[in-house]
């Protein structure tokens, strides 16, 4: 039985939603399931039998509680089960409790199959000693996993106990493969907005699945991470920063991000740190000061690093999805009041992050350079001797103009773009400038000038008024105005990609 990341955005589950329903899709109900009586019958539309799900809640009760509990469904009024104070768990008998399983429930939308290595990977697989108990229950559990992914399924499943009956397990020691069963399901329920706030209000559920970041187990702390990453970015991340807010529980975050080795978890983890950062104000100001005095610039730092040398000498393709959301988490930071400043102060991040836009194979990391460049417009506006040391880099200024094509969708980011380069154009004394660096400088903007008319071209379509983009296509026009008064015989290819940037800018710098 394999399981993997649900989808985290609506989207892709209801996407998933469908496939997964059509597998549980029948005529008249399941033919080895009997119908529920006609007094039971529940007015939900849905395409599972809703008595199936509560039976499968019911196949996940704990058998060893103690104390004298019952839960009751709220849908039939009947209980879903009774645990007497012998710690007998007895299942209500007004439902069967013989529903068998689809043959092919292991590979439902959530997941790959149990022996995938992008799986496998970290992951304390079930030995073949493992009692047909424990495998029953781990089939039931990735069904509900399945099924939560649906809101009606998961609307069904909390007002039916399934947060108390997962509370219960997640109380008792369990194998990691169930740990993570119960986190997963709560991830998909998670992603419902009733649900959610069902979880917060189920009492000490939230704690729980906080606590369970002390397993050493990477699925199930991805699972685990999933989920806080739902709390904190929903309508109820109040509850969840308050949960998260103590030194040893974010430490052990920090603690994580910079030592697991797993790709998967690595993102996820820093993925809980973008969420932080871009949640509701009374987060960030609950949790970002925290994190920074435990020295999260410099974690960030040293993870960029790690992955910029990465793609440098290794070009690990897997590993550029932690790339970019490592770039928009220290983006999103750098515009936190008081954060900001220990970002844009740290010179090392600065130049990591200006080797990126360096990079040439561009396409690969498209993402991460549009976000790069917020970053660096960002600190540049923070730290003003940037722009001086920069303007001579002309590898830079190069970088930044192949950037403009992957960000032709994004506003902020072209503007941002325009932003630095007419702050480092600013700085050029082409007048001061010996012949050769001013024909470099000349050659840099004509080689780019089809790039630069195309994103011109944009602007003018989308009506955007840019004083930056103003003030860098005259520092352009004054540039090549210098060069061509000095110019003594340039190539004739290079003399017509001046006069064609030269004839572009000065028709849209007004």
């Amino acid at each position: 039985m394999a399981l993997n990341q649900v989808p985290t955005t609506l989207e892709e589950e209801e996407e998933d939603v469908e496939e997964q329903e059509g597998q549980f899709e029948f005529k008249d109900g399941p033919f080895h399931h009997p119908s529920a009586p006609s007094d039971e019958l529940f007015d939900i539309s849905t395409t599972v039998d809703p008595s199936y799900v509560i039976s499968l809640i019911r196949k996940l009760l704990p058998t060893n509680l103690t104390g004298e509990q019952e839960l009751q469904t709220k849908n039939s009024g009947e209980s879903v089960a009774s645990i007497s104070r012998d710690g007998v768990t007895h299942l209500s008998e007004n439902v069967s409790e013989s529903m068998d399983l689809v043959e092919d429930s292991h590979e439902l939308a959530h997941g790959e199959r149990v022996n995938d290595e992008t799986y496998c990977e970290g992951v304390e697989q079930p030995g073949h000693d493992m009692s047909v108990r424990e495998e029953a229950w781990e089939e039931n559990g990735c069904v509900l996993w399945d099924l939560a992914a649906s809101k009606t399924h998961a609307e069904l499943m909390v007002e039916n106990l399934l947060l108390e009956v997962l509370s219960a397990n997640l109380m008792l020691q369990q194998s990691v493969r169930a740990t993570e069963v119960n986190i997963g399901i709560i991830g998909n329920l998670a992603c419902h907005e009733v649900p959610m706030k069902h979880i917060v209000s189920t009492s000490g559920l939230i704690e729980l699945i906080v606590n369970q970041l002390f397993i050493d187990d990477a699925q199930c702390l991805c699972e685990v991470f999933r989920v806080l990453c739902l709390g904190v970015r929903s309508s109820e991340s109040i509850a969840w920063a308050a949960a998260l807010q103590s030194e040893r529980i974010l430490c052990r975050i920090l603690w994580i991000a910079e030592n697991t080795l797993n790709r998967q978890l690595i993102e996820k983890s820093i993925e809980l740190l973008l969420a932080i950062s871009e949640s509701s104000q009374e987060v960030v100001h609950i949790l970002i000061p925290l994190l920074m005095k435990m020295g999260l610039p410099s974690l960030l730092t040293s993870l960029l690093a790690c992955e910029i040398s990465v793609l440098t000498n290794e070009r690990v393709t897997e590993r550029l999805s932690i790339l970019d959301v490592l770039l928009r988490a220290i983006e999103a930071i750098s515009i936190i009041d008081g954060p900001s400043q220990e970002i844009s102060s740290n010179k090392e991040l600065f130049y990591l992050v200006c080797a990126l836009v360096k990079f040439p194979d561009k396409a690969e990391i498209a993402n991460s350079c549009v976000t790069a460049a917020v970053l660096i417009a960002n600190i540049m506006s923070d730290v003003a001797d940037l722009d001086s040391e920069m303007s001579n880099d002309l590898t830079f200024l190069q970088g930044l103009l192949d950037i403009f094509p992957f960000a032709s969708d994004d506003l902020e980011a072209r503007g941002a773009v325009w932003n630095i380069i007419a702050r480092l154009l600013f700085q050029v004394r082409e007048n001061e400038m010996s012949p050769t660096s001013l024909h470099q400088y000349v050659s840099v903007l004509a080689s780019k000038s089809e790039l630069i008319e195309d994103d011109l071209l944009d602007h003018q379509l989308d009506g955007l008024k840019s004083k930056a983009r103003t003030t860098a296509l005259r520092r352009i026009i004054t540039i090549i105005n210098q060069w061509t008064s000095s110019n003594d015989g340039a190539e004739e290819e290079n003399a017509a990609n001046v006069a064609r940037l030269l004839d572009c800018c000065q028709k849209h710098a007004v």
